[in-house]
């Protein structure tokens, strides 16, 4: 008879009690934050629509049909309508879903995570290796990011791609800057001199001691610039600077909507309602996850 050691039988029982934990957690903080699961609820729904976009729009995106001109909503074919090249707008919206969640997550995952590359880096060094790369963010940080934004994408070319290479290079220096004054306080705790004084090599320092102790803020600005990156690239897209037709994309609906909008004002208000939904699901996601690794907002 095979019988399980007291190690296994202690590991299983910690495998249970961290799965209660998680699971009391999770109730925990929908209990808490029901406007922050509520939020994480219209993100999920975002997520799903780009993803199984192939399979949840009715219409090629693309596919024009001119016998069917700006049909109002409620047609049994074209439910949301159509617009100025008989396109269909339910379908243009979900494929648009999928560019702004692309948007979202590559611009503001590698946005911050160059930020907090900088950052730590800027404050674990010090001195003239600082001072360098504050001033350098300092002279990105006098421009509004729209600004910045439109003379990078101005600079480079409209495009999706420069769009994101634009919204990218805006927000790194907020995140630079946010997570070098958290690293600063931690540079200066003194289990860091401890492994200075083991011997310890920068790398291992900053990797296992530095980089951990800033994820907290890092997570906050992750989830605060997935929805300012979706409306930096509705912006540009609006002005004729981001995608370009026929790509589905929310701004460039509402620049094609803007001289139809007495007569068809359907074709505005449809991009317009998904871009606030969104940017509302993503900000009631990020204040609670701000609330809840925020220690000072966790103990009120």
């Amino acid at each position: 008879m095979v019988t399980e050691t007291e190690a296994e039988v202690e590991a299983k029982f910690e495998e249970v009690a961290k799965r209660k934990s998680f699971l009391s957690t999770c109730r925990e903080l929908i209990r808490k934050q029901p406007l922050g699961a509520f939020g994480l609820g219209l993100v999920l729904i975002l997520v799903f629509t780009a993803v199984f976009a192939d399979f949840l729009a009715p219409h090629d995106p693309v596919q024009e049909n001119f016998d069917a001109m700006f049909l109002p909503p409620g047609d049994p074919t074209y439910i949301l309508g159509t617009d100025e090249f008989g396109r269909d707008i339910l379908s243009r919206l979900i494929y648009g879903s999928r560019t702004a969640l692309m948007v979202g997550l590559i611009c503001a995952f590698t946005g911050a995570t160059i930020g907090l590359i900088i950052g730590v880096a800027s404050a674990y060094f010090g001195g003239l290796f600082d001072l360098i790369w504050q001033r350098i963010l300092d002279v990105f940080l006098a421009f509004p990011l729209i600004v910045l934004a439109l003379a990078v994408v101005a600079t480079l070319g409209p495009g999706i791609q420069n769009v994101m290479i634009a919204i990218i290079f805006v927000k790194v220096p907020i995140c630079a800057r946010i997570v070098r004054a958290n690293a600063l306080a931690i540079r200066e705790i003194p289990y860091v001199d401890a492994a200075r004084a083991l011997g310890y090599s920068d790398a291992r320092i900053i990797l296992r001691h530095m980089v951990p102790n800033v994820m907290a803020p890092y997570l906050i600005m992750l989830t605060a610039f997935l929805g300012e990156a979706i409306l930096l690239e509705a912006s540009l897209s609006f002005l004729g600077l981001g995608v370009q037709d026929p790509t589905p994309a929310w701004g460039l609906m509402l620049t094609n909507a803007a001289e139809f909008f007495e007569g068809s004002p359907w074709l505005a208000i449809y991009p317009g309602l998904a871009i606030s939904l969104a940017l509302f699901g993503f900000n009631l996601f990020g204040d609670a996850v701000r609330d809840t690794l925020d220690p000072k907002l966790r103990s009120r």
